[in-house]
Parts: structure tokens; C-alpha cells; sequence
């Protein structure tokens, strides 16, 4: 496999990672150093730094649970609103024409994280699925974290 030179990558591999939930952790954090593009009430939104593409947030609550049947009604209210905020942000940011949105719950179903609840909203663009994924085995990110993190949340509505 080829590889594409993505400095920004090394800070965080290089970096310690917290004991505990890295969720829970984050939300500690500055919204800066957190990647986090909004924080309501009860979640917040912060951008995935293993993405599957650009502007890929995942949507958190605040309280650590480990399955939607575990949310409260007003948790569940405000995961919805921040959904709806953060397809806004991410057309009127970045463009988005289209959207992947979904909860990995389990390991056997790609989550990476079992313990804390987060949905994913990923957005697409025509074309977003070019030949690099394909033919060498790569994933081009055009914009760095921080640039990304900074076009949502000053696009999130209101």
C-alpha cells in the first residue's frame, strides 16, 4: 500500500490516551482539543479522529450508557436535535450533498467503542468514492481536523 504524507496524524498516535472512556475524556477537554463542534445539554457533537471521511462527527451524550435503551427521554430529544443541527452544519460548512448516519452497537457490529453510545453522521459528496479507496488502498482527507472542526461549528445553526 502506498502512503499519503498526513502529519497530523502523528500528534495524536503519538499522544498518551486516557484510562476510562475516551468519550468521557473528551468531553473534559477544551472544544478545541476535543474536536468538538457543538455541546448541548445533555451530548454533544465532536468529529470522529479516525474518520471515514471528511467532516465524519459522532454525536455523544454527556452521561456514559452503553445502548439507546439506556437513554432518557430528554437525552434522546436532544440527540435527535443535534442530529438535525448537525446535517444543517455539515451542508451549509462543507457542502454535504448527501448523509450516513447510524449507531455501530456491539463489536460484531464495527464498534469500536462498546461502552459509551454515540451515533455517527458521515457526510458524502457525488463522487466521494473515488478511485483511491479502491485502487490504492487510501483514503484522501483534504482538510486538516482543526480546520474541519472549526467550518462546522461556526455553520451549526442557532
Amino acid at each position: 500500500m502506498e502512503r499519503l504524507w498526513a502529519p497530523w496524524r502523528m500528534s495524536y498516535i503519538g499522544s498518551p490516551h486516557p484510562d476510562g472512556c475516551v468519550f468521557c475524556a473528551q468531553a473534559a477537554r477544551s472544544d478545541e482539543e476535543a474536536l468538538i463542534v457543538h455541546r448541548g445539554d445533555r451530548c454533544f457533537a465532536m468529529l470522529n479522529l479516525y474518520p471515514y471521511g471528511s467532516g465524519h462527527l459522532m454525536i455523544v451524550p454527556f452521561r456514559h450508557l452503553a445502548a439507546p435503551a439506556d437513554l432518557d427521554a430528554d437525552e434522546r430529544a436532544e440527540l435527535w436535535k443535534l442530529l438535525t443541527e448537525a446535517l444543517q452544519a455539515l451542508e451549509a460548512g462543507l457542502g454535504a450533498q448527501g448523509h450516513n448516519v447510524g449507531f455501530n452497537l456491539g463489536a460484531v457490529a464495527g464498534a469500536g467503542i462498546e461502552d459509551h453510545l454515540h451515533l455517527h453522521v458521515v457526510p458524502r459528496w457525488s463522487g466521494d468514492v473515488n478511485f483511491m479507496p479502491v485502487l490504492a488502498d487510501v483514503r484522501v482527507m483534504p482538510q486538516a481536523l482543526s480546520e474541519t472542526r472549526a467550518a462546522i461549528a461556526a455553520a451549526w445553526p442557532a
